[in-house]
C-alpha cells in the first residue's frame, strides 16, 4: 500500500537509480502517471515527456476495449470480426484528434523528445489489464529507442506476464494476486487534474537536462 503517488515515485526512483544523470528519459502516461514521472525525473535528473493513448471501445459495449490509439497510430487488441472496418477507422480518427488536442493542452508548443536510440522509462500509477499500454509500447517502438523500461507501482501478475515480454525491463513494486483496481493500493488516489499535469510538466522543464 502506498501513501500516495509521490511515495510510489520515490520508491520507484530507488529501483531506477542506475539511470541517474544518464541519457534516459521519462515518458509518463497522463493523467495519473504524470506525478509518478515527475517524481522520478526530479530524483534522477532526467527529462520528462508524456505519451498519450486511449482505448477504442466496442460499439455494443464502450467499456470493452477492442484496441487503442496513440499519436503514432492504432493497434487492435481484441477479436473484431463483428465490428466493421468503417467503425474502427472512424473511432480511430476521432480519438486521434482528441489525443492531438490533449497533447497541445498539456505540452503547449513543446515538441516531443526524440526517442531514437534513447533509454525510455515508461511510467504510470498502475496497470490493470494492460490493454491500453500495449499501444503505448507499440508507439514507442516505432521511434526506435535503445531500450524500454516499464516502471509501475502496482499491477496483477497476469498483466506482468503479458507485458514483460514486450519491454527490456519491467519494474513493478507490488504484484498482488487479489487485484481489483489500481486505486485500492493507494491511501490517497485523488484524481489528477489537467491543471496539475500542465503544472508538473512546466516545473519539470526547469530541471530536465537538455537533449
Amino acid at each position: 500500500m502506498f501513501k500516495d503517488r509521490e511515495e510510489a515515485a520515490t520508491i520507484l526512483s530507488e529501483k531506477l537509480i542506475k539511470f541517474k544523470n544518464t541519457d534516459a528519459l521519462i515518458l509518463a502516461i497522463p493523467r495519473g502517471g504524470v506525478p509518478i514521472g515527475y517524481g522520478i525525473a526530479k530524483e534522477l535528473g532526467l527529462p520528462l515527456d508524456i505519451i498519450l493513448s486511449k482505448k477504442i471501445g466496442h460499439p455494443n459495449n464502450p467499456e470493452f476495449a477492442i484496441g487503442s490509439v496513440s499519436l503514432n497510430g492504432a493497434l487492435i487488441t481484441a477479436d473484431v470480426l463483428d465490428v466493421s472496418v468503417e467503425y474502427i477507422n472512424k473511432e480511430a480518427d476521432r480519438i486521434f484528434n482528441i489525443l492531438k488536442e490533449k497533447y497541445k493542452l498539456f505540452m503547449g508548443n513543446r515538441k516531443p523528445i526524440d526517442l531514437n536510440n534513447k533509454t525510455v522509462i515508461l511510467v504510470d500509477d498502475g496497470i490493470a489489464t494492460g490493454n491500453t499500454i500495449l499501444v503505448t509500447i507499440d508507439a514507442i517502438k516505432k521511434n526506435k529507442p535503445k531500450e524500454i523500461i516499464l516502471a509501475i507501482p502496482v499491477a496483477p501478475p497476469s498483466t506482468i506476464d503479458r507485458l514483460s515480454k514486450l519491454v527490456n525491463e519491467f519494474i513493478c513494486l507490488l504484484t498482488p494476486e487479489d487485484f481489483h483496481s489500481v486505486g485500492q493500493f493507494y491511501k490517497d488516489f485523488s484524481q489528477v487534474s489537467d491543471a496539475e499535469v500542465i503544472q508538473l510538466v512546466e516545473d519539470a522543464s526547469k530541471f530536465k537536462k537538455m537533449l
